[in-house]
Parts: structure tokens; sequence; C-alpha cells
């Protein structure tokens, strides 16, 4: 059985003697560490693939979360900072930044956030969805945006521009980003 090794972008000295097939991490327009923290570089050096989970943010660049009020009320989202009414409105605000874009491409932001996840070069999304309504409506538009699209979105919302940590306190202790 192989060793489980998280990647980081200090470990470009190891590509001779890494054997992976994939890495993985959070990425979503909300969440774009590894945009920036050579993650992503590092597995293009290495030839290997990123599996892309939470494109959707958890749900929140879906659109359907404009309140904790609907949320299940032992579900994670309930926890999560990114939902807290002190964060929420910021967030949405930045969510509406989208809007449009998404409406010029036919397509909703549920369907746009997965999408700039897929165009970048070695990314695949792992969407969490618990529901296959939401999966199909989510991938239904099969959009491929370009790099002047990407880099729209990603002016629209700037790393770190999310509100709030992505985790509770006790789940960001195990996060390295």
């Amino acid at each position: 059985m192989g060793r489980r090794l998280r990647l980081r972008a200090g470990h470009r000295q190891l590509r001779p003697r890494v054997h992976a097939a994939s890495g993985q991490g959070a990425d979503s327009l909300f969440s774009r560490t590894v945009d920036v923290n050579g993650v992503l570089d590092t597995v293009r050096e290495l030839g290997i693939g990123f599996a892309a989970y939470a494109p959707v943010g958890h749900g929140f660049l879906t659109g359907a979360v404009r309140s904790v009020d609907g949320l299940p009320a032992h579900g994670f989202r309930r926890t999560s900072p990114r939902f807290a009414d002190v964060n929420l409105e910021q967030n949405l605000s930045l969510l509406d930044r989208i809007v449009t874009t998404a409406g010029g491409l036919g397509s909703t932001t549920g369907q746009l956030a997965p999408a700039r996840v897929l165009a970048q070069d070695g990314v695949t999304a792992v969407p969490g969805t618990k529901r296959r309504a939401w999966l199909e409506q989510n991938v239904a538009a099969g959009i491929e945006l370009d790099p002047a699209t990407v880099a729209g979105l990603g002016a629209a919302i700037p790393v770190g521009a999310a509100a709030g940590d992505r985790f509770a306190p006790m789940g960001m202790a195990s996060v390295q980003e």
C-alpha cells in the first residue's frame, strides 16, 4: 500500500523521487489557496493531476443559500464561518459579482463555478453533492471558459476575498494552506 504525501510548493525538489497519481485540495472561487501557494505548479511539474473538491464552495456558489435559515439544523454549513450571519452578507456580494458572467454564458453560478475549476490545466472537479439533481444541474451546461473569462472571475472574487475561514477553528487546525 502506498504512502500519502501532502504536496506543497516546497516539494519541487522531490520530483525525481515522487510517484503520485494526483494531488487533492479545496479549489473554488472562494478557496483558491492552491492557485497561489505553489501546489498546482508542483503537481504540474510532477506531471500529475489535481482533484479539486468543493468546487461550488459547499453549495454557496450555486446561489441557493441566501440565509442560514434554510440550512439543515445539524449540517456542516451551520458551523462554517463563511455561512455565519456576520460573513454571509459580504460573501453574497462577492457571489453577485459573477451572476452577470454566468447569465452571459447562459448558465447559473453553480455551473460557472466548477467550469472555472475545470478550465485549469490538469485539474478535475470533485463535486461533493449528495443529490443527483444538483450534480446534473451543475454539470449540465458543459461550459468551456476561455482564459479571459477565467481571469475575469478571478478579478471579481480575488484570492482571500471570501469572508470567514473555510471551517470552524477545530477544522481549520487540520488544514494546511
